[in-house]
């Protein structure tokens, strides 16, 4: 399994700079993306560990990662870049072994089977260890038949596709009877670095007061 980590030569050289500080504070740097938007760069970081992430762990690394890049600012040609700071969402593929452990309990799709024979089944995760993961395996069924028992299936690393975490309502050990940490969690920091005779941005300290933290800082030169 690899990671989902992108390796164009921008996203390498920042991830130099934000990897550390995101293993300081204790998570795993899941993603780095890159992309020009305009005038601006647009930063993503996409950040987990085990027991989740909340909203003030995302703002934690944002900060921390916003202090990393201005620590660099020199190397980032005091270009504006906004930094988006979230956690995984729903939508992510399993596919490392922290992903399978980080989601036990959750239905998936996944192919399992040896190269050039897979079979894609839907099944509950259970126990995740070094040699592979546990599925109880759903029995296909027609619509509105009755359901029959899962089966348990062990299926090792190297036969275990990526798995897509399915939403669910009422899930087994959901609280409330809802599936509550099916979206990720964001936290944008956008800001600004321009110099005097480049940019007469005047937007500081914009804050939309949202899920997302969408703050703006202008830093000119001679302030």
């Amino acid at each position: 399994m690899s990671t989902n980590r992108r390796t164009d030569p921008a996203a390498e050289r920042l991830t130099g700079w934000i990897q550390p500080v995101v293993d300081a504070a204790g998570y795993d740097l899941e993603e780095l993306v890159v992309t020009p938007a305009g005038r601006r760069t647009v930063v993503r970081v996409v950040v987990d560990r085990d027991g989740g992430v909340s909203l003030d762990d995302v703002a934690e690394v944002s900060r921390a990662v916003s202090a990393a890049l201005d620590a660099n600012d020199g190397d980032m040609g005091r270009a504006p870049y906004v930094l988006e700071v979230t956690s995984p969402g729903v939508d992510r593929p399993l596919t490392e072994q922290r992903h399978w452990r980080r989601n036990t309990g959750r239905l998936v799709v996944v192919a399992v089977g040896p190269a050039g024979s897979t079979e894609q089944v839907t099944a509950r995760i259970g126990a995740v260890d070094a040699e592979g993961v546990t599925l109880a395996v759903e029995a296909p069924g027609k619509p509105g038949a009755r359901k029959r028992p899962p089966t348990v299936r062990q299926v090792s690393w190297a036969e275990l596709g990526a798995g897509r975490v399915q939403v669910e309502f009422g899930r087994p050990g959901a609280s409330d009877g809802a599936d509550g940490d099916d979206g990720d969690i964001d936290t944008d920091d956008d800001i600004d670095h321009v110099d005097d005779d480049t940019d007469e941005d005047t937007d500081d300290d914009d804050v939309d007061h949202d899920t997302d933290d969408d703050v703006d800082h202008d830093t000119e030169d001679g302030q």
